[in-house]
């Protein structure tokens, strides 16, 4: 029986991480390894296979990624104009490529009239949509697979049933204002608010009146400054919508003689605010209030009257799967309000907002006035923090119980606003982040921290959304942005996107969400059996597939915790030192907020904070970098680091804080006992302070802290760690190494590595063994050195590859279990093969190995016959052309002789061709040839090579370079490489009103193409 792994378990919701539990069948009984869960952890996944062969350590087949592993789809539907035959149809699209599931969304930007799509008839949440929804599901439960639910069309979050009137609809506070100068009286209307209302906005409420002396001393470049001794509170002075005024002469309260005066009024009123690229309904949606208990109430009300029909609830516990919500982008053009939020803020900060309003209020999202810069600072700080604490309670909160009453996750990206992303992503059941808009790998080591405190599995991402990539996005592009996300704690690939077949319309090649995006090309991209790509999309779903449970098996490990006053996300902001210089030696980080310290996970044991989650081995703390690096903390957060460095946890700060502040507006006497706290904390052993990003490192090493992972000089190298405890109690340690990420745009670019890496080894009986994600081979490295907990060997890795380390125990029924392994050698590559070593060369030569049982011996590879280069190939090509609909394909045939290889824009007959091309090409070999690759050389995009007929393991798109030594054979060989395109080239000429200024891309098989002859000598170990 093969190695497997599938995923199983119940429909009832206790925890619905625990579904990811996994059951493998391997060759071998006691040799197997196997992962389950750690207590409280989501996920377990398989350590290694038991039983090794002449090339493998499981010959028996390779790892294959159950359905829960798989990538998915953000599965965009015009509303509900859809035919249950085709979503069912489309399901099975999914599933027969080899990808886990979809996330159903009602997404239609590319069509301007919104009309065709019938929002009466055919909206979302309607009878027709919640067909669709039936049969998807149905389907879905038929294949295996699950099925997402975004919690309202498109985004933000919003609901037919509400106006932007209505209590529960999200809310705004607009301002008005009027100049008086001092001593002159302003008798009149209150002033009327300077942003307009938003259509369908008919109702408002007066807030409050205030008048504010202006202060030119604390203007900024872009704020009017104020007094705030002056402030005035004129409420009670309003009569029927008016006011009258006088502005004092002598500057008011604390004020200097003279000066205007700002007269301002504050109006509560519906933002109005509509989903993106509406209606997707009649009446069309609202966005709901994102801060009360009214707001999720309007979406939990509207789903178990409307959307939760008896058929889809039954449904929904049997595939299971998550309700989703996009990120949060609530604009408005004036501040975010929800009604209760004075009170609240009172509450939560000990003082009133009132007198704070004028600095808090925006115009464009900007805001407009300023006190004196600390109390403007520390005041919207307080503002925002009661904000993040309303959303995260009544919101996220809500929403994540209410889901699990349904049997489902709750999957979110949770951030956009100014609020504690990193503790949003503690609540929720999968934090997500999205390729497009986070603009390092900093930004998901951020969700990740949160998600690793609370003790949870899966961040996930919305990847592969380019802005004008659509029908041009290549996979290798894709993977190569997402290969440093992995490394970062990403753990889940949901692609943007596979649209719905067609709408009214729509030009060839069917309906596309996001193109034409305003007449021209838009986001990326439609995948699906309208690529041709598509026939090649099963490697690419088993290539995440492996990598996704790598990263979800066992919990993390990281090393460092980097402390940060405010908890957003999607800011592209590192931290001193770590990101740009520890990272490049082998260093691991994330970002944790003041709520995470107060998780149940947040206890120290063997100087490990969380040590049955990312176990980190110190927090590193610095300055405010969202307030111009402003050393403050929280007294709270204070003394609970100095709790946990008395437990033996080290700590590290950096820069001057003999001065440091509370983050708000202090309670009397709160900054001195913050810094009485902090004068303790740092007189502890486990403490250091250091002036500068120079000092970091020193520190560590000073507190024993080093890194899981090293490496001997600055690499362009990423990691990750997990570690998985087996059923017989020994412990794996996973590693994910990629080299690089964005590898097209890095300045300069990412070259290849080639040098030594040390590993930490949690089982000091453990050796290593390398995981091919490409092809789910797992083979044990036959060149390292061990010392104890630590492992050396080399990793070579072209731009964007990975490749995945696992240190475990080798099962007692491989042959090579316990055979010696290299320390050192001049060969270029050393395998096991039969039970032993073996060298592997492309050159004849004489080489030197040292065994780890103290020989050094030497081996001879003889000569070897000359690499061969085809010269002559016949191209087979499936030409992609419009057909009868905009959802047909037409597939017109060419074949071609070619006496060299070149891109297809260089082959008249191909000039405008999009497809898949078939290059035949035959050679002759002798028995000299006992071993050879096949180097590709340049492909584009995808492939697949089949030699005398039998198709070969995926071809690693980084490195096309395959060994094809079993499929060979004496006398002449039959190669054929196939290779598949975009969709671009034909676009530009079929429909060049929307795709005629797009380049054609080169596509094709541009080689060299050689076959490079080695040969094979065991090393003897005796």
């Amino acid at each position: 029986m093969s190695a497997h792994i599938e995923a199983r378990g119940g429909t009832t919701l206790t925890d619905l991480s625990r579904r990811r539990v996994l059951q493998i069948g391997t060759a071998a009984g006691a040799g197997a390894l196997l992962a389950p869960a750690l207590p409280g952890q989501g996920l377990a996944a398989q350590a290694l296979p038991a039983q090794a062969g002449a090339r493998t350590f499981a010959p028996a087949g390779p790892i294959r990624p159950g359905a829960v592993f798989r990538p998915r789809f953000r599965w965009w539907w015009p509303d509900g104009l859809v035919d249950p035959r085709e979503i069912r149809r489309e399901i099975d699209q999914i599933a027969d490529a080899g990808f886990g599931g979809a996330e159903i969304v009602a997404v239609h930007h590319s069509i301007r009239d919104k009309s065709v799509l019938d929002p009466a008839g055919h909206g979302w949440g309607g009878s027709a949509w919640n067909a669709g929804v039936e049969a998807a599901l149905d389907q879905a439960k038929r294949r295996g697979i699950t099925v997402d639910l975004t919690i309202g069309p498109a985004w933000p979050a919003a609901v037919p049933t509400l106006t932007p009137d209505s209590p529960a609809a999200i809310h705004k506070l607009a301002y008005g204002t009027v100049t008086v100068t001092a001593g002159q009286t302003y008798n009149g209307p209150v002033p009327e608010p300077v942003s307009a209302p938003a259509a369908g906005v008919t109702a408002r409420r007066l807030e409050a009146v205030h008048a504010v002396r202006i202060d030119t001393a604390n203007s900024t470049r872009k704020e009017t400054g104020l007094s705030r001794t002056s402030w005035q509170d004129l409420t009670v002075q309003v009569r029927d919508g008016a006011i009258e005024w006088t502005a004092p002469g002598d500057g008011g309260s604390g004020g200097t003689p003279g000066g205007d005066w700002v007269l301002l009024s504050y109006w509560r009123r519906g933002s109005g605010q509509r989903p993106e690229s509406g209606p997707h309904s009649a009446p069309d949606c609202v966005v709901v209030d994102h801060f009360s208990a009214a707001g999720t109430k309007a979406v939990t009300d509207f789903w178990e009257s409307r959307l939760l029909t008896p058929k889809i609830r039954r449904l929904l516990r049997q595939v299971g799967g998550a309700l989703f919500e996009d990120s949060i982008e609530l604009e408005t053009k004036a501040l975010n309000w929800t009604p209760d939020l004075p009170a609240e803020f009172e509450k939560r900060r000990g003082y009133a907002l009132w007198p704070y309003l004028p600095v808090i209020v925006r115009k464009n999202e900007n805001a407009v006035h300023a006190y004196e810069a600390k109390i403007t600072a520390q005041v919207r700080h307080d503002f925002w923090l009661t904000v993040s604490d309303l959303f995260n309670e009544h919101h996220f909160r809500a929403l994540t119980k209410w889901a699990h009453s349904l049997g489902l996750e709750m999957r979110a990206q949770p951030y956009g606003l100014e609020t504690d992303a990193i503790e949003s992503a503690s609540i929720v059941d999968v934090p997500e982040g999205e390729s497009l808009g986070f603009r390092n790998l900093d930004d998901y080591r951020a969700l990740a921290g949160g998600r690793d405190m609370a003790g949870r599995t899966v961040l996930s991402c919305e990847a592969g959304a380019y802005q004008g990539g659509a029908y041009n996005t290549t996979w290798k592009k894709l993977l190569r942005t997402m290969g440093g996300a992995y490394a970062a704690g990403l753990n889940q690939t949901v692609l943007h996107g596979f649209s719905y077949a067609t709408a009214p319309g729509v030009a060839w090649p069917g309906f596309a969400a996001f193109t034409p995006y305003n007449g021209t090309v838009g986001y990326s991209e439609s995948w699906g059996p309208r690529q041709p790509t598509w026939r090649h999309a099963p490697d690419i779903a088993a290539y995440l597939g492996r990598v996704h449970q790598t990263m979800q098996a066992g919990r993390n490990r990281v090393d460092i915790a980097v402390f940060r006053q405010k908890g957003y996300t999607k800011t592209g902001i590192g931290a001193a030192w770590v990101t740009a210089a520890g990272v490049p030696l082998g260093w691991t980080h994330q970002f944790i907020s003041a709520p995470l310290l107060d998780l149940p996970s947040a206890t120290v044991s063997g100087g490990r904070l969380a040590p049955r989650g990312p176990a980190y081995k110190a927090i590193f703390i610095e300055g405010d970098r969202f307030t111009g690096m402003e050393r403050t903390l929280p007294l709270a957060t204070a003394r609970r680091l100095l709790q946990l460095t008395k437990a033996g946890l080290p700590l590290v700060f950096l820069g001057d804080w003999s001065g440091a502040t509370v983050p708000g507006v202090p309670a009397e006497g709160e900054n001195e006992r913050l810094r009485a706290v902090l004068a303790e904390l740092f007189a502890r052993p486990t403490v250091r302070q250091v002036a500068a990003e120079a000092d970091v490192p020193g520190a560590f090493a000073a507190l024993g802290v080093t890194p899981d992972v090293r490496y001997a000089a600055s690499s362009t190298l990423l990691n990750a760690h997990r570690v998985v405890r087996g059923a017989d109690h020994h412990y794996a340690d996973h590693y994910y190494l990629v080299n690089g990420k964005h590898a097209e745009t890095v300045k300069p670019p990412v070259a290849a590595v080639d040098h030594d890496v040390t590993l930490t080894r949690t089982d000091r009986r453990a050796v290593p063994h390398r995981l091919d994600p490409w092809t789910g081979e797992l083979e044990r490295v036959a060149v390292y050195r061990a010392d104890g907990d630590r492992v050396t060997l080399r990793v070579a890795l072209r731009p964007a590859e990975a490749t995945i380390i696992v240190l475990a125990r080798p099962g007692r029924a491989a042959p090579h279990a316990t055979a010696p392994h290299a320390t050192a050698t001049d060969a270029p590559e050393i395998r096991y093969a039969g039970g032993r070593p073996v060298v592997r060369s492309t050159a004849a030569g004489t080489f030197t190995t040292s065994l780890s049982t103290g020989r050094t011996v030497r081996t001879v590879i003889g000569p070897l016959p000359a690499p061969l280069a085809p010269a002559r190939w016949r191209l087979k090509v499936e030409d992609f052309r419009p057909g009868a609909t905009a959802a047909e394909t037409e597939i017109v045939h060419h074949e071609l002789a070619l006496d060299g290889l070149k891109a297809w824009p260089d082959i008249p007959e191909l000039a405008d061709v999009s497809g898949i091309g078939r290059y035949i090409t035959t050679v002759d070999l002798d028995a000299s040839w006992s071993g050879a690759y096949l180097e590709l050389g340049e492909v584009f995009d995808t492939c697949r090579v089949t030699v005398n007929g039998r198709r070969l393991p995926p071809v690693n798109l980084f490195a096309p370079v395959v060994d094809i030594s079993p499929y060979l054979r004496r006398g002449t060989n039959t190669i054929e490489i196939e290779v598949a395109t975009t969709l671009n080239n034909r676009l530009r000429v079929s429909d060049p009103g929307v795709y005629g200024r797009a380049a054609r891309q080169p596509y094709g098989l541009t080689g060299p193409v050689r076959l490079v002859p080695y040969g094979e000598r065991a090393i003897s170990i005796r």
